[in-house]
């Protein structure tokens, strides 16, 4: 992160208080991604999107089409931590369904 002072003056030409500018990035983004295997049902995949990232039906429907037909699809994308947190969310679902479902995050 780099700084820069500014000066800045009122409208009475009195000088203020010198102000550190900073030059702040956006978080990096990650997609959470689910990946196909022969195990896991299409139904649960289709609930588990809709319950851990609030996808309506047609929307966790398509995601889990992808999946299937293309071995991974992308079900959201996120600053770093939350799509851990969602990844870890499905994957505790899945190991407590007896489900080997995959999903990890990418970074973008």
């Amino acid at each position: 992160m780099s700084k820069k002072k500014t000066n800045t003056k009122s409208n009475s030409g009195v000088d203020l208080l010198d102000r550190e500018k900073h030059d702040i990035k956006p978080p990096s983004k990650y997609n959470v991604v689910f990946y196909n295997d022969n195990y896991t049902p299409m139904d649960f995949v289709w609930a588990v999107l809709m319950k851990v990232f609030r996808l309506g039906a047609q929307s966790a429907y398509q995601v889990m089409i992808t999946v299937h037909e293309s071995g991974k699809g992308i079900a959201g994308t996120y600053p770093k931590g939350i799509a851990a947190t969602k990844a870890k969310q499905v994957m505790d679902y899945a190991k407590e369904a007896g489900h080997p479902l995959l999903c990890k995050i990418e970074k973008i």
